[in-house]
Order: C-alpha cells, then structure tokens, then sequence
C-alpha cells in the first residue's frame, strides 16, 4: 500500500468517510438470504456494518481493514450490537492473519483502489481463501481504459475469469462514475484423471 494512499485513509476514518454509509446494500442482503449461514470474510471492511449483518443472520463473519480506527469502530459497534464477530487489523493484499475456507467472500470499494502488482496478489489470496463453490460479492468503479488508476478494468476482469464463474454483473453509477456489481463463484476443481 502506497504511503500517500495509506495516510489519506487513516485521516479519512477520523471524520465520517462518505464510502462508510452504515447501510448494508441490497445485493448483500439479497445473497443473505437466499444461501445459509457459513463463514463469511468482508475485506476492507471498515466500520464492520456488512460483518455485522451477517453476524446477526448466523454467519461467523471477519472482517479485514488496514485502518486501525476503522476495526476500533466495528469493534465498538459489534459489542454494541451484541454479536460475536471478529476484526482484523491487516492489508487485504497480504492476510497474514487469515487462513481456512470461506463461503462468502465481500469486497465493497476495496479492490478497486489497489495498484496492479497488488491486484495480482490479491488474487492469489483470493484463490487461496475462497471455499470451492464459494461467492466472491465486488463491488467497485468501473473502468474503461486502460491504466493503473481506481476502478475494475477490462483486465482484470479476464484475470477473475481465469479463476472464477462470473454469475452476474449489474450495472451502476456511483456519485457520477460507472460502477458494478460482480458476483463470482469458486468452481469446483475438476476430479483428477485416473
């Protein structure tokens, strides 16, 4: 993570960052209720409001964010709303502090701001963390051209492709800019040739 980037995030969670609306988005409750409980892992998860909701529907949900006031928040919040759920303070491109299979993994306007050498290893970790059969929720800008600045772009779009099921893709606009929801899905690795 950038310093500059890194720093304006941390100043950001002392106020009331406009991206950390407290609302959990219909997407997330649609999935919520149309699959059971299981381990859910949000990543750049904030103030926990979506790591929350799933707690209170019986998932057991993580959540990861690099900002230290931002898991003081969803800590705080958590007790508050009387559910068990766990916050962790890391960078989503390096999870040291994950491990095991989750059924549901969110990412809402996390990846999208991520250079491209941390897409890749994000990626990886993403491989490596997501249940087969499990549901990657992003949501991100969306980006047209070609370059290296926020937004989900053509290119890695075929990068997920290479290692997930695209199950649907909805359209937006968030405060004037093109946006999307993408749901994937971990395929089940191919029983091997006898």
């Amino acid at each position: 993570m950038k310093f500059g980037r890194s720093l304006f995030f941390q100043i950001r969670y002392f106020f009331d960052p406009p991206w950390d609306t407290g609302i959990t988005p219909p997407e997330l409750e649609d999935f919520a209720a149309a699959h059971p409980p299981g381990r859910a892992l949000d990543l750049g998860c904030g103030t926990g409001t979506n790591v929350i909701y799933l707690a209170q529907r019986g998932w057991k949900a993580t959540g990861v964010d690099f900002v230290g006031q931002a898991i003081r928040k969803a800590r705080r919040k958590a007790r508050q709303a009387g559910v068990q759920a766990r916050f962790l303070k890391d960078d989503v491109v390096r999870l040291r502090e994950i491990s095991g299979l989750f059924d549901l993994i969110l990412d809402i306007g996390c990846f999208h701001n991520l250079s491209v050498p941390e897409r890749q290893t994000y990626l990886q970790n993403l491989s490596r963390l997501l249940h087969p059969q499990g549901a990657y929720l992003l949501y991100g800008f969306v980006r047209t051209e070609a370059g290296d600045g926020p937004g989900v772009g053509a290119a890695d779009i075929q990068a997920f492709e290479e290692r997930f099921e695209l199950i649907e893709r909805c359209q937006g606009t968030d405060r004037g800019r093109a946006s999307a929801w993408f749901t994937w899905r971990k395929p089940v690795d191919p029983a091997p040739v006898q």
